[in-house]
């Protein structure tokens, strides 16, 4: 394999594998020694990628101007277009414009060619039965969630009994005809899974509980993929 080609596949894994990522395990990927591994590191170092970390450690990529996105193909052209059409018919009015806007962004950056490829891209995305709007505190969960601060609310369970839960926000997901939000309830002192439209009275409290977001996602995540992988794929 020409070097060229390499360094943009490893240039691939950096971006796709849970970083920070080994060495060992980006030599493998690669299927190269560690030494040629460390090689082409620098090499992408000296192009301009900025990689933190170093042997014995593992690597993270900060993707900058360094890395341009007209280095998509085709086919991941195909892939935007069609993720972020999805993206506009299902989210928020706040989602659904930063997908349009995200779009315009790329497009511009591409090379005329690829730009035409995205503008009459073959996929399609068009959904006749339109899932229910998702209620307004939609955005205020998704910032609580980012910046780890725990939400009040009142909330109506399967059962139609309502009660009063302080949540742990930790992911929105997208089901098929519903929005629910991953969340540690601290009432019950567990993960659940709380449907958006039967929240009511949704307020941040001021309390905080950062750093724990992302360790308590992955936690979540494992105690699903050992009863239902694939709810635990479409949640990951």
């Amino acid at each position: 394999m020409a070097k060229s080609d390499r360094l943009f596949r490893l240039l691939t894994a950096l971006r796709m594998l849970p970083q920070p990522v080994t060495a060992a395990r980006l030599a493998e990927e690669m299927g190269v020694s560690a030494r040629t591994l460390y090689r082409d590191i620098d090499s992408l170092r000296a192009g301009g990628a900025l990689i933190d970390g170093e042997a014995g450690v593992g690597y993270t990529l900060t993707e900058d101007p360094a890395l341009p996105p007209q280095m998509f193909t085709r086919l991941e052209v195909e892939a935007l277009v069609l993720g972020l059409a999805e993206v506009r018919q299902m989210g928020d009015p706040a989602m659904a414009k930063a997908a349009e806007v995200a779009m315009a962004k790329i497009v511009a950056t591409l090379p005329e060619r690829v730009q035409r490829q995205a503008v009459h891209a073959v996929s399609r995305s068009i959904k006749f039965q339109t899932r229910t709007a998702p209620p307004a505190h939609v955005a205020l969960l998704r910032e609580a969630s980012w910046a780890e601060q725990e939400v009040a609310l009142s909330y109506l369970d399967v059962n139609g009994t309502q009660t009063q839960r302080q949540i742990w926000p930790l992911s929105i997901v997208y089901f098929d005809q519903a929005l629910m939000c991953l969340a540690w309830c601290c009432l019950r002192q567990d993960f659940r899974r709380f449907h958006l439209d039967r929240m009511q009275n949704v307020v941040p409290t001021g309390a905080s509980f950062r750093p724990r977001r992302v360790p308590m996602l992955r936690d979540y995540i494992a105690q699903v993929r050992a009863v239902a992988p694939r709810l635990a794929e479409a949640v990951q």
